[in-house]
């Protein structure tokens, strides 16, 4: 049935790339289905349209096209219980760009969400990438540098250290910081190993179940759910934006004084953002009141996290049983980096993705992929997750709980590398945004079509981009 499905999309002189194409995603496609419990069937239902790739030594828009079709096609089964299951159709081209940004501002700019101390450095042995966009994870770095806040004064005093040990001092002090690995390196790493024993999502079942009265309605199938967002950049706010794309009802949680403003207008559509201090008694006791009516919890703290201030995963069922709880990290949940901080910049550098392109490209720096990839594919499989276990509370069956890594969507992408593309893709044009403006509390702006189409249910947000700590922390109705 997969097979067939490619054969009807490709009818162009680049047949035979298109259907190269088509298989590295339909094969995406179906580990990502059976690692959401979804019968590899399900695939022959999704089709995909288009055949512009980005320019890569991996194959990222297949693996845009592949995470946006899962959650989608986790949307179209939730939809199957109750009325017949709509087919799933996604745009390479479309999948790409809501990889990138997926916002045109009218009459304003985006700020730059990289801090200017953050980049590729050479160490004594190597390359190294400094992550320093949180002030805290800044101030880290610095602490263990020594220097001046300036990039001359950093690369001088990188130079001197040993990769390996630069990284783990700035990790020590609380900072973030990847040494350049090659993928035979990262496989034979203690850390590599274990994500690579690893399923791509590890489900659990929590020890009562609640009954779901709960039904979709086909026009837009998560509207009645509530999901708890507390999640920073960039996986889990472009997991919970997926879901308000599909009626659900999002409230982002993040501490006084927190901004991320290079990504904010990004990823705040259709969401509604407050503030609470979980450190402080008040803060928790309006968390708890918030996670007592939660249907979905999406969160990226480390697995100590939330545990410290009272909320583990026992205390988040007591609180609320039978809560689909959905958690990401960056390396992983098993092995001695489990509870290492990590962005998708890092995982690439560790994970022998920056060291395979800067071999690809035969340059003389590191060459990562052209698009946050992991972020946005782990964050599309966070929602897909997610939705699987809608569907498992609906029909009583299967496990509710999951947890992703972007370690572990980087492996699904190394084991699917295929061949380098040296594609043109065609700049953004403005047939690629659709013409309602968007009034965002930036200013309007416009947005990417919708990547996805799922018959019958389409995918809008019904509020605009917005500042965090814009509302109260408080549900609806």
């Amino acid at each position: 049935m997969i097979e067939s499905a490619i054969k009807q999309k490709c009818n162009s002189s680049d047949q035979d790339e298109a259907i190269m194409s088509d298989n590295i995603t339909y094969s995406m496609l179906t580990d990502m289905l059976a690692a959401l419990d979804l019968s590899g069937d399900t695939a022959s239902r999704v089709t995909f349209d288009g055949s512009d790739s980005l320019p890569s030594c991996f194959p990222v828009s297949e693996l845009a096209a592949a995470s946006i079709g899962a959650a989608a096609t986790a949307v179209s089964e939730l939809v199957g219980l109750y009325s017949t299951v709509p087919p799933v159709s996604v745009s390479y081209r479309l999948a790409s760009l809501w990889f990138t940004w997926s916002i045109r501002p009218q009459g304003w700019e985006m700020l730059n969400p990289w801090d200017g101390l953050a980049g590729d450095y050479k160490t004594r042995n190597g390359w190294i990438k400094l992550h320093t966009n949180a002030p805290h994870h800044r101030a880290a770095a610095l602490s263990v540098l020594g220097c001046e806040p300036s990039r001359e004064a950093v690369a001088d005093i990188v130079k001197t250290w040993c990769g390996d040990e630069l990284e783990e001092a700035i990790v020590a002090a609380g900072g973030c910081a990847a040494r350049l690995r090659s993928v035979e390196d990262w496989a034979a790493h203690p850390q590599g190993e274990a994500v690579s024993a690893e399923k791509l999502i590890l489900w659990d079942t929590p020890g009562k179940r609640m009954a779901n009265e709960w039904q979709p309605s086909p026009a837009r199938p998560l509207s009645g759910l509530r999901v708890l967002d507390l999640t920073r950049v960039l996986a889990g706010p472009v997991a919970t934006r997926f879901l308000a794309g599909f009626g659900a009802d999002v409230l982002r949680i993040d501490p006084p004084g927190w901004d991320e403003p290079g990504v904010i207008p990004e990823v705040t559509l259709g969401k509604r953002c407050a503030r609470l201090d979980l450190k402080t008694p008040s803060g928790r006791n309006v968390f708890s009141e918030l996670l007592n009516k939660a249907d979905i919890l999406v969160h990226g703290y480390r697995s100590d996290a939330l545990e410290e201030i009272g909320f583990g995963t026992a205390a988040r069922q007591a609180v609320r049983p039978g809560l689909i709880d959905i958690s990401l990290d960056a390396y992983g949940h098993s092995g001695p980096w489990a509870r290492r901080r990590g962005f998708d910049s890092l995982v690439q550098f560790s994970s022998g993705i920056a060291g395979t392109g800067m071999d690809w490209r035969s340059a003389d720096a590191p060459f990562s992929l052209p698009v946050q990839a992991l972020d946005h594919a782990t964050g599309y499989l966070l929602a897909a997750a997610a939705v699987r276990g809608v569907i498992a509370k609906s029909t009583g069956a299967g496990p509710i709980s999951a947890r992703l890594s972007l370690a572990r969507t980087a492996k699904l992408l190394v084991d699917h590398k295929g061949s380098p593309s040296n594609a043109r893709f065609q700049p953004l044009m403005d047939e690629d945004f659709g013409t309602t403006v968007e009034q965002t509390d930036w200013g309007p702006a416009l947005r990417l079509l919708p990547p996805v189409n799922i018959a019958g249910t389409p995918m809008n947000w019904t509020r605009p981009a917005i500042k965090l700590g814009s509302n109260e922390a408080v549900w609806l109705g």
